[in-house]
């Protein structure tokens, strides 16, 4: 019998699905870490919302389990890592509380610039300060959007219906997308220059960690206000508080904390600050949605093998996996490279299938090239929602194929298209293991290690040399030195696995060589 475990308090559709579908389910909320780790590997599939943590202690002894539904996007609170090695399935519901969750940001915007929280404090205990609380119209004003995707264009198009002016930073934004968004594509800097709310819709990674501190709020207008419905730890709070304070913030309205649950913090208590308990996702409905799509998913994979909205693994079927598999690590390495090497809003992409591989399901093959491009920016991608974050940022994805592939067995070609240039890489199989055999139109032949440097140049004597002095000298261990060159004398490429990422100022002795046009760090 089939059994799975709801360890979060979830609407009981999710329940329902189950035993609809056949499968015995227990319903177990409010256990600690220790608790859910002696009976998680009693079941088959544990279904779950924020606040059971599957950490790796947890999953140290899964026993049985097979996979784990989150009803929602985040899943900050289950250890990836853990959880592949172990062999199970993670898999969310990546666009069931969208319009919940842009709909509050829109709420706590209203309430910051109304200040409706301290009025309604100060109504109830019997003052009546009318000419205390002066608030701001939105009609006119400028919002900032940071991270245009799914909810951040909702957000847009609601400010809009404001008779907000919208302007928008997200690297994956492009000109058409923002055009049909009706919004102004902008740089940070300029964002934080001329807007009067900023409000945050972006991952939380390393590069996004505290994109709003205390170099970019001096950047920011007088008088602004700030919203962050997102993730924790995008606000550096402690900068925001001194910003408060000094008058240069009016105000902030916070649904995310760096740390929660946020029964202490610094912001508490301040009468410019708005703050709700991550209530983001929080309706009826969202909730019915992301409980009722979970359970379903989830039964589909226990009952039938089918995978949907899985966070690591593609898409595949039993028989297909043992065929695809060398050809799924090819292409995610070639997509993972071709994203480390964009740096600008990409349009296009287009994969070309040759030889043998063309005769194969391509379908989970270009979802993982798809993942590898985003996966460096964006949080929660993975080969079935891939292609859909795509289409909402207007990147057209594009297939092609032929049954040569010249010298080669089998070739996959992976070409991106930004609004600037045109770049492409090429890799192929030898004895099932992936190689990189060109780049940018020169020919190179270089396997991908987990840490790498990606170096291009002009083909002149000595840079070399002098390329490995500096990492030599640093202490940075070269494992392999893989080279090539257009011409004699010409545009040439160098990819260099080494043990661990290079540091900052090693990178930049590498950058400030002469002849070297940039160095790109990697890793796969």
């Amino acid at each position: 019998m089939v059994k799975v475990l709801i360890s979060d308090k979830m609407s009981p559709l999710a329940a329902e699905v189950f035993k609809n579908r056949g499968i015995e389910v227990d319903v177990k909320t409010g256990m600690d870490k220790d608790e859910l780790a002696k009976v998680i590997g009693d079941y088959d599939g544990i279904a779950i919302r924020s606040s059971s943590k599957l950490t790796p202690t947890v999953l140290a002894n899964t026993g049985k389990l097979k996979v784990i539904g989150r009803a929602g996007i985040g899943v900050d609170n289950v250890d990836l890592p853990a959880a592949t090695q172990a062999g199970i399935v993670v898999m969310n519901t990546p666009f069931g509380n969208a319009i919940t969750t842009a709909e509050h940001a829109i709420t706590m915007m209203l309430s910051l610039a109304r200040q409706i929280p301290a009025a309604n404090a100060s109504t109830h205990a019997g003052k009546w300060e009318k000419s205390r609380f002066m608030g701001v119209e939105l009609m006119g004003k400028t919002l900032g959007v940071i991270g245009c995707g799914n909810i951040g264009a909702i957000v847009a198009d609601r400010a809009q219906g404001l008779k907000m002016k919208v302007i928008a930073f997200d690297p994956y934004l492009t000109e058409d997308r923002a055009a049909n968004l009706g919004v102004e594509k902008v740089e940070l800097d300029a964002l934080l220059a001329r807007a009067d709310f900023i409000s945050l819709h972006t991952p939380l990674t390393d590069q996004t960690r505290n994109i709003i501190g205390a170099d970019a709020i001096n950047k920011t207008k007088p008088g602004v206000r700030i919203i962050n419905c997102a993730r924790g730890g995008l606000v550096d709070e402690v900068a925001l508080k001194a910003a408060i304070e000094n008058g240069h913030v009016a105000g902030a309205a916070l649904d995310v904390f760096a740390e929660e649950p946020a029964t202490e913090n610094i912001l508490f208590g301040m009468e410019q600050v708005v703050c709700t308990p991550h209530l983001g996702a929080s309706t009826s409905e969202a909730q019915e949605k992301v409980a009722v799509q979970v359970a379903e998913q989830m039964a589909d994979y226990l009952l039938t093998g089918a995978v949907t909205n899985a966070l690591n693994m593609a898409s595949v079927t039993a028989e297909e996996a043992p065929q695809l598999k060398p050809y799924m690590t090819l292409a995610e390495q070639l997509g993972a490279f071709a994203g480390q090497a964009t740096q600008s809003a990409i349009t296009e992409i287009e994969i070309c299938y040759e030889g043998h591989v063309a005769g194969l399901n391509t379908k989970p093959l270009t979802a993982i090239v798809v993942k590898g491009l985003l996966g460096p920016l964006l949080e929660g991608v993975n080969m079935v929602n891939a292609p859909v974050i795509a289409e909402e940022r207007d990147i057209k994805i594009l297939e092609a194929r032929s049954e040569t592939a010249g010298d080669y067995h089998t070739l996959i070609t992976v070409t991106v298209k930004t609004e600037t240039q045109t770049r492409s890489v090429k890799g192929t199989l030898f004895n099932q293991k992936p190689r990189l055999v060109e780049i940018k139109g020169i020919h190179i032949d270089a396997m991908l290690g987990p840490n790498m440097l990606y170096v291009a140049n002009h083909d002149k004597p000595g840079l070399i040399g002098a390329l490995g002095t500096i990492l030599g000298t640093s202490g940075v261990n070269i494992a392999t030195f893989n080279l090539g060159r257009a011409t004699e004398g010409g545009d040439a490429i160098a990819l260099i696995e080494i043990d661990g990422q290079p540091p900052a100022d090693v990178l930049a002795q590498v950058q400030g060589l002469e002849h070297v046009v940039h160095a790109i760090p990697m890793q796969f």
